[in-house]
């Protein structure tokens, strides 16, 4: 592709992402975990315990921002703190089992939303493509 190909797929994505995400924001109910709490409970299922400060790396958040959104997970019981065993200075956040249930059983309206969508809009081709382009677009933000 050529370096102008890029800088309008670059751009075209942006907008479609920035509406996905506007939509999603809209979506949000009282009482579940904002994008930010569900993104580090889904890094913490997924790749297992991290420090604050790393966890604040990969969302490319602030530690600031990133001990709020923490605090209210441990609050909830969704997420604990426990020493590091191999470094005692270093605290590790893991996701409980509370979060990990929260993560597998309870969809958002909006999830069960998007999963009509995609199952009754889009054919079982074109859903295959939006989930193999999943990966791709988690490494494209871990890349920015």
């Amino acid at each position: 592709m050529t370096d102008e190909e890029l800088l309008q797929a670059s751009a075209d994505l942006r907008v479609a992402l920035g509406r996905l995400v506007r939509r999603l924001r809209q979506g949000y109910v009282a009482g579940e975990p904002t994008l930010p709490e569900r993104s580090v409970l889904s890094r913490l299922d997924r790749d297992g315990p991290a420090t604050p400060g790393c966890l604040a790396d990969l969302e490319r958040v602030k530690p600031q921002a990133m001990g709020v959104t923490l605090a209210g997970l441990v609050g909830r019981g969704l997420v604990e703190r426990r020493k590091d065993d191999s470094d005692g200075r270093k605290v590790l956040m893991s996701v409980t089992e509370a979060g990990v249930k929260l993560l597998t059983d309870r969809r958002s309206q909006t999830t069960r939303q998007m999963a009509a969508a995609l199952a009754g809009k889009f054919t079982e081709a074109e859903q295959r493509e939006l989930i193999a382009a999943i990966p791709l677009i988690e490494r494209l933000a871990e890349e920015l």
